[in-house]
């Protein structure tokens, strides 16, 4: 009977022990991962074929919200309820690249594909390019974006 009690307890001592690894690591995943908050977009361009496209700001507010493994974006003109649109989905980091992928659209030919970006924080800039293609739709540009985290 002794030895079952030492035996119990010794086992509660290493699930405890796993837990709390776990939970650390966890914690330590979520402080390393700086993406991870509100950002407001301040900037973007769309570089397709020979043609710069500077997006309009000034107009609409553009949000992305990134928590541990979701991305969500949102945009709405700016005094009206014209021109909203929003998107999310799951989304990989790995070091500097950062790949989403677009599960939530309205546009069915962006919905299911994957996007890799390379990003960069400097300060509380968020700062993401890469190349957007979807050749089944014909769609090929390199993108950048900025924004500034929310606080």
């Amino acid at each position: 009977m002794k030895n079952r009690v030492v035996l119990i307890g010794c086992l509660l001592v290493l699930v405890s022990c796993e837990q709390k690894k776990e939970k650390e690591a966890i914690s330590v995943m979520k402080e390393t991962n700086n993406l991870i908050g509100s950002w407001k977009m301040i900037y973007a361009d769309i570089l397709e074929n020979d043609s710069l496209q500077i997006k309009d700001l000034s107009a609409s507010e553009f949000i992305k919200i990134i928590n541990d493994d979701h991305f969500a974006f949102f945009n709405q003109r700016k005094g009206t309820s014209e021109g909203f649109y929003a998107g999310g989905g799951q989304y990989i980091l790995k070091g500097d690249q950062y790949t989403e992928t677009l599960e939530y659209i309205g546009a069915e030919n962006l919905r299911g594909h994957d996007f890799s970006f390379t990003v960069e924080i400097k300060g509380d800039t968020l700062i993401q390019y890469g190349l957007e293609e979807i050749k089944e739709q014909n769609i090929k540009r390199n993108v950048t974006e900025k924004y500034i985290r929310i606080k």
